[in-house]
């Protein structure tokens, strides 16, 4: 099952993705939002009500939201990746590197990237979400994945040179426009092998990026464990768990988004995240 959040007449709403990923069959009248569906387990629910129906309306005429507008939030995962530690230069860790995104950061699928007015330093990340669908606290790791709704493409979109003003990353890491989410959730039972998953980004159709889920440092069920030690997972929550190598400022010579490139982030069997750039 594949399931996305929308706009129709202006107004929020989500529904099933049809099996050929072209069509939309509304979910409103059964939850008004994702949110609300993971919220009260109605996933299952709303397949059984949309069984069978057609769609109400096509992907591609219709203004995606992020998979998750309204987290109440979200935790993205930094060097969980070897090659993306080694090439920043930064020392092995025994935990992982937790730090926040704002929701207000987002962008859905085919919306607007935005380069700021203050930095030519726009960075992609490519990075699988994972989208919790049962509270939790204190989550041991071996019971994880009982609190996994799915799976979504993610672009953690990075202003570098805020970024490391100062150790922290929160500015970097929050500028309007930048946070890519999309095009969509897949539920576990669309993945038959999570280790094989590939996360790749693609900057004018050019590879940049590309590793699998099982090359993680640390590895989803540790990511949740430790999430859930320092803060309550709750419904709706996006952990995006860490990209690869190959991250523009780490090349020779750098790489960095400008207006009118258009950034891809594919994670493989889920869906692919396409965006443009555009100057703020």
């Amino acid at each position: 099952m594949r399931v996305a959040s929308y706009l129709v007449d202006g107004n929020p709403a989500w529904g099933m993705v049809t099996a050929d990923g072209a069509g939309l069959v509304d979910a409103t009248g059964v939850f008004p939002s994702l949110k609300a569906a993971l919220a009260a387990d109605g996933l299952a629910e709303v397949a059984r009500a949309l069984a069978g129906k057609p769609a109400d309306r096509a992907v591609a005429a219709t203004e995606l939201l992020p998979v998750l507008p309204d987290p109440d939030k979200i935790l993205c995962v930094g060097l969980n990746y070897d090659d993306h530690r080694k090439e920043g230069g930064h020392p092995e860790r025994g935990h992982p590197t937790f730090f926040t995104r704002f929701a207000n950061s987002q962008i859905g699928h085919r919306r607007p990237m935005i380069k700021p007015a203050v930095s030519d330093q726009l960075d992609y990340e490519a990075e699988l979400a994972i989208v919790i669908g049962k509270a939790g606290r204190h989550i041991p790791a071996e019971r994880a994945f009982e609190h996994v709704a799915g799976y979504a493409p993610y672009n953690d979109g990075s202003v570098r040179d805020w970024q490391r003003h100062t150790t922290q990353f929160t500015p970097g890491k929050n500028f309007v426009g930048t946070g890519g989410f999309g095009p969509w959730m897949a539920t576990p039972d669309e993945i038959a092998d999570l280790d094989a998953v590939t996360v790749e980004a693609r900057l004018n159709g050019n590879v940049m990026q590309h590793a699998t889920v099982a090359d993680m440092l640390f590895p989803i069920p540790a990511l949740i464990a430790y999430a859930s030690t320092f803060t309550e997972l709750v419904p709706g929550d996006v952990i995006a768990t860490g990209t690869p190598g190959g991250v523009g400022s780490r090349r020779d010579p750098q790489v960095w988004m400008k207006p009118g490139d258009v950034i891809e982030i594919e994670i493989g069997g889920v869906g692919v995240l396409v965006n443009e750039v555009v100057a703020e």
